[in-house]
């Protein structure tokens, strides 16, 4: 006669330690207790095989290799693992951190769909848990909704590595295939075909799906059905309302073909928290335009050369043209009160000498590009009254020869030509220029 397996409840005590207190979850392989550590006075959950896969060794491989899968990874993500023990009856249990949270799985039943925000930070911690499981090695193959443990404060952990590493990859064509697992079962994975990380992408791309639509992306009456729907059918589209990058991170993630998925579950956590913060041309930049200050121009303080420097705009154009002409009446005025004093000192009132001759002025200016002509003031003094001629020697005659004016300087500048003793020199060839000879 077979021994007759004693049913687990509040009440118990495992190890002569662990009381179990409530009954929390139940799952593929376990159930799952809130319970107290009576040697360390604190709250655990408890995780008990069922009763029905004790004799079968596969489950106890498969319960042990969960434990010490949990305590190696080691990430804040993953639920750790405290202890690990086997009654005497064979009943065998393992002793985890407590999770004060519900599973996801009761959020979106409760709440009908999840906000984007709050979708994409769930779907951020968890891929954060997945990628520390991934670099050991370790490929959780049972991402849901049930599995995901959601705290007050939005911390997600994720728990329940039963089929973790197995050999024996679930699948629908096992006894121990339930359909919740088929709901996230990527394609490879249904398909009996060896998996690798991405297969977690894929899972936690249709429970985001599930998360924003209130439902996975397929269904059916049966996990060969929805098996068959993952390998060949498309999703239906997501809500337009949502954004162009969630809804790629989702499609992404959800790629049939594995090498198009996110490479990593830490790529996907990154694109999941990308998608979660507007971008500055979305938020930021409308607000600078509509509060940006009027820019206005002030005169530098520094001296320099600005003579470059552009007109203020809207300054007549005749202001530098009549600025010019007064320079040239001030410049001629002061040149004619030079040669009035000039004659008085060398020709006083009353005296008989002979006026003296004055040396050769020319004042000219010229003010360029303006639209007025150019005015040139020209004051020659007389010559004397006699000139020797051209051919005659420098030593024989001492007068002066005709006097010419000098051409205009096109500088815009007034030039003063003073005169110069010497022996008059006959003019060049074809030249008109000459200088006035003092007496």
């Amino acid at each position: 006669m077979g021994t007759v397996m004693h049913v687990l409840g509040p009440g118990d005590v495992l190890g002569d330690r662990y009381r179990l207190d409530e009954f929390v979850a139940s799952g593929g392989m376990g159930q799952v207790f809130r319970a107290t550590d009576k040697t360390l006075g604190r709250t655990v959950a408890v995780k008990v095989l069922l009763p029905g896969h004790v004799s079968n060794a596969e489950f106890g491989s498969r319960f042990r290799s969960e434990a010490r899968i949990m305590a190696s990874i080691g990430h804040p993500g993953v639920v750790g693992v405290y202890d690990y023990g086997e009654t005497p009856e064979g009943t065998l249990f393992l002793v985890m951190a407590f999770v004060d949270g519900r599973p996801l799985g009761e959020l979106i039943a409760a709440e009908g769909t999840l906000s984007v925000d709050r979708t994409l930070a769930i779907v951020a911690q968890a891929a954060d848990a997945l990628h520390a499981a991934h670099e050991k090695g370790i490929i959780h193959r049972d991402v849901k909704p049930g599995n995901l443990l959601v705290g007050e404060a939005g911390a997600v952990t994720l728990v329940d590595f039963g089929v973790a590493r197995s050999e024996s990859v679930t699948s629908v064509t096992k006894v121990n295939a339930v359909i919740g697992t088929a709901l996230y079962m990527s394609p490879e994975q249904a398909s009996g075909e060896p998996i690798s990380p991405s297969a977690d992408i894929y899972a936690l791309g249709v429970v985001a799906y599930h998360c924003l639509t209130g439902a996975p992306p397929f269904n059916g009456n049966s996990p060969l059905e929805i098996a068959i729907k993952h390998l060949q059918d498309e999703p239906p589209p997501l809500p337009a309302n949502l954004s162009a990058a969630t809804r790629a991170l989702v499609e992404r993630a959800m790629a049939k073909d594995p090498k198009e998925r996110f490479p990593t579950a830490a790529s996907l956590a990154a694109a999941a928290r990308n998608a979660a913060t507007p971008t500055q041309e979305d938020d930021s930049v409308p607000q600078v335009r509509a509060s940006a200050p009027a820019v206005t121009s002030t005169p530098s303080s520094h001296d320099g050369d600005d003579d470059d420097a552009e007109e203020p705009a809207g300054r007549p154009v005749w202001v530098p043209v009549a600025a010019g002409l007064a320079i040239v009446v001030l410049v001629t005025g002061v040149v004619l009160a030079v040669v009035a004093l000039t004659r008085e000192v060398i020709n006083p009132p009353g005296s008989d000498a002979q006026p003296t001759s004055l040396p050769s002025v020319s004042v000219s200016t010229a003010v360029p590009d303006a639209p007025a002509p150019s005015h040139t003031a020209t004051r020659t003094a007389q010559p004397s009254a006699s000139s020797a001629p051209p051919s005659a020697p420098p030593s024989s005659a001492p007068g002066n020869p005709p006097a010419s004016s000098a051409p205009a300087t096109p500088t815009g500048e007034p030039t003063i030509e003073p005169t110069t003793q010497g022996p008059t020199q006959p003019p060049a060839s074809g030249g008109a220029t000459g200088v006035v000879q003092g007496g």
